[in-house]
């Protein structure tokens, strides 16, 4: 049985196989490290700003797609591929630097899906447009939300409203990109009522995925002197299960599910411990599901246009 739609179905139905992301780091920067906004990044940021870091190694983008490529073809055959640019705000600067970087992945063998990670105040309509131009059957901004709350997002340093996220999805729904929305369960000051205010936030937009996961403490970041402080505490591992589940049951029911759980590196990763075992966590947010008989978008609400 399926509690949820996962990424992995939708995408079957599409492209009649697997697809499979490659996550590559094209060294753009965040206005939230650069001194635009701030120097210190949102708290929870680590320094590589959760990418591969091929980048800085001297790997350009047509080499880091290659290198990864071989790599999943050698466990599996007959994917395509999404090319995922994750590491920073990929829109962030000049358009000449998305463009180009758009020029480097329009070749490249199997690519049938742009995914693009950014923040959504570093999106206008002309970046829009430039990014709806590439040659791919999907285009999805992958848009960091994190919260709805406008005093979380000032407590964890994010550097832009809830308004700015609202404004580049309607931006993406005029040149027909999909959003997926990240949101964060956990943030510090915030309970399990003002988690699901970003779900309702969420489904009242045009929002076609998300990506859900705890807040865990990284290496080096400002929530990791808070958590060593003591003025931040992880959510435990039955905690988490149940926001979970309870954003999955409000959640618009034809919304798909890109993530359920964070996957931090473990070389990084300071708390919780039980944020290293992925899988468990699933099996425990669908076997909580079934025991339930919960299913996404079950305690929805249609809301009217």
């Amino acid at each position: 049985m399926k509690y949820y739609n996962t990424l992995s179905d939708y995408w079957k139905k599409i492209f009649n196989t697997r697809v499979q992301k490659i996550p590559l780091d094209a060294g753009f920067d965040c206005p939230n490290r650069d001194g635009t906004l701030s120097r210190n990044g949102c708290i929870f940021c680590n320094p590589s700003g959760s990418g591969t870091g091929l980048y800085a190694g001297g790997m350009g983008l047509k080499e880091q797609y290659l290198y990864l490529r071989d790599k999943y073809l050698a466990r599996h055959k007959n994917l395509v591929f999404a090319a995922y640019l994750q590491s920073y705000s990929n829109t962030y600067g000049p358009k000449s630097q998305l463009e180009l970087t758009l020029q480097q992945l329009e070749f490249l063998p199997g690519v049938e899906v742009l995914c693009v990670g950014t923040r959504p105040d570093c999106l206008d309509r002309e970046k829009i447009s430039i990014l709806a131009e590439f040659p791919a059957r999907e285009i999805w901004l992958e848009l960091g939300l994190q919260s709805c709350s406008r005093d979380t997002l000032k407590l964890i340093n994010r550097g832009h409203t809830p308004l700015d996220f609202e404004y580049a999805c309607g931006l993406a729904r005029e040149q027909g990109l999909k959003v997926c929305a990240h949101i964060i369960a956990g943030l510090p000051g915030e309970n399990l009522q003002i988690f699901l205010n970003t779900i309702d936030f969420v489904n009242r937009l045009p929002v076609q995925g998300i990506k859900l996961h705890n807040l865990y403490v990284c290496k080096n970041t400002p929530l990791a002197r808070w958590w060593m402080q003591g003025h931040y505490t992880p959510l435990g591992r039955e905690e988490y299960v149940q926001w979970a589940v309870a954003a999955l049951t409000s959640l618009r029911p034809d919304i798909v599910i890109h993530r359920i759980t964070g996957d931090p590196a473990v070389n990084e990763l300071l708390a919780p411990a039980w944020s290293k075992n992925k899988s468990a966590t699933i099996n425990d947010i669908q076997e909580t599901m079934h025991i339930k008989n919960l299913s996404q978008g079950m305690n929805f609400n249609t809301i009217d246009p």
